[in-house]
């Protein structure tokens, strides 16, 4: 038995079912569990002192594509539309193998943990010169960050009408098979798990409706969930409208892409209807912010989603259209643009952290994550609240209005992740140097 004491929190945000906030409270960790949260506890194991800290769940990034850490402020993809941005990035993408994808994942998990996030989806659609979702299962497990990798798939290539080239598309057979595969050798659906394995095609416009339909039924034999990117622009309705004759929403219902163990990433141009759809079939969505800024795909209605009753989480999306893994930054950015679009009290501070917590541990099916109660994991973000980004804050616990945006420690299972704000788990300033030296091979 191990147990760990953090003890004399400034505040501590719970997430739980009241909300609750307490002032100069402790939070007893047992065995990977929170096990109590109250006033002068007691402990037999370490003691961590959080005087002059806030303390929040750990957050949760539901859509990202962690490969893409290789591949940040591409020339020629910077100031691109989401369609010119891939084509790009596709021929890069297509020089990646294991080593790339490895590395990339150990740095963008690294990244997101810095900024207090214990919960991870990554959504790897490509796999060239024999990288396989094996790579990135395997670097999450050396941070230790708690992961939901899926395995997408792009099967429609440019001799076929589709977007990406040839080279990186899979046929459909193997990639069903594969997705077996996965889901045999790395799935724990067991409460506290570290790796749940989602089936996620990557696009309407890279895949069949058949591949679409199959994976469907078998995410459902298999009691896993199912993921992909939705109505993300104007581009993207086009494409749906022209090529299947129908907006995203219907074109995923028909298909089986809705219900609660499915969540789609984006949903910027979701009009009211595919709104109504999606609440009423607790279908979720990952809200990615800044990506949506990066590629001028517009503001996603994310207050009329909540306010209808969609699930919503967070994501930072992949690095390559986002430029940062910063998942205290995405849930500042939510705030700040439900604002922009609905007025300034369309959205508070704690509302847009209870999103990046809670609210993303329900679209993963994860509701023993993303809340500090008993019973629940331990999965606890550390902010200090002492430094200069919170200096003459009223209400130090309104992180996302004056707070900093990277945790002084971060525990994963009762695991300390980052220590005094350094990851404690590998030896990231060499991880770094090998991540840059693959960024220069692929450029030259």
């Amino acid at each position: 038995m191990t147990e760990t004491l953090i003890r004399n929190a400034h505040t501590i945000l719970t997430m739980d079912e009241d909300r609750r906030e307490l002032t100069d409270a402790d939070l007893l960790i047992r065995d990977g569990e929170l096990i109590r949260i109250g006033h002068q506890l007691e402990c037999d194991g370490e003691t961590l002192d959080a005087s002059g800290c806030v303390v929040t769940p750990g957050l949760v990034n539901t859509h990202h594509h962690l490969y893409q850490t290789l591949t940040r402020a591409v020339p020629g993809g910077q100031d691109a539309l989401l369609f010119g941005w891939l084509k790009t990035l596709y021929p890069i993408w297509a020089r990646f193998g294991p080593d790339e994808m490895f590395v990339s994942a150990q740095i963008g998990l690294a990244e997101l943990a810095l900024s207090g996030c214990t919960l991870s989806s990554d959504h790897l659609y490509l796999y060239p010169n024999g990288a396989r979702l094996d790579d990135t299962i395997v670097a999450a497990a050396e941070i230790g960050l708690r992961f939901h990798p899926t395995r997408g798939a792009m099967s429609i290539g440019e001799s076929a009408g589709g977007l990406p080239p040839d080279s990186l598309v899979e046929a459909e057979t193997a990639i069903l098979k594969d997705m077996i595969r996965v889901v045999d050798m790395f799935h724990d659906p067991s409460p506290g798990s570290m790796c749940r394995v989602g089936l996620a095609p990557c696009s309407p416009f890279s895949v069949s409706r058949d591949l679409m339909r199959d994976t469907a039924l078998l995410a459902r034999d298999k009691h896993v969930m199912l993921h992909t990117h939705l109505a993300e622009n104007d581009e993207d309705i086009s494409y749906s409208q022209s090529q299947f004759g129908c907006r995203p929403g219907q074109y995923a219902e028909d298909l089986g892409w809705t219900g609660p163990d499915v969540w789609h990433a984006h949903c910027v141009k979701l009009d009211q209807n595919e709104i109504d759809l999606f609440a009423r079939t607790g279908t979720g969505v990952a809200h990615c912010p800044c990506s949506n800024c990066r590629l001028g795909s517009g503001i996603a209605p994310v207050r009329k989603m909540r306010d209808c009753g969609v699930p919503v989480g967070l994501g930072v999306d992949g690095s390559a259209s986002n430029d940062s893994g910063n998942l205290a930054s995405e849930a500042r950015q939510t705030m700040l643009l439900q604002r922009v679009a609905n007025g300034a009290d369309a959205m508070s501070a704690r509302e847009a952290l209870e999103i990046a917590t809670r609210g993303g541990a329900d679209v993963l099916n994860r509701p023993d994550c993303g809340r500090l109660m008993p019973g629940k994991r331990a999965d606890i973000a550390i902010w200090d609240v002492g430094g200069i980004d919170s200096a003459g804050s009223w209400d130090p616990a309104a992180l996302l209005l004056a707070g900093p945006t990277r945790v002084k420690h971060l525990f994963v299972e009762g695991r300390q992740i980052v220590n005094d704000g350094q990851i404690a788990t590998i030896d990231l300033p060499r991880t770094i140097e090998t991540q840059n030296r693959l960024a220069r091979r692929l450029i030259t």
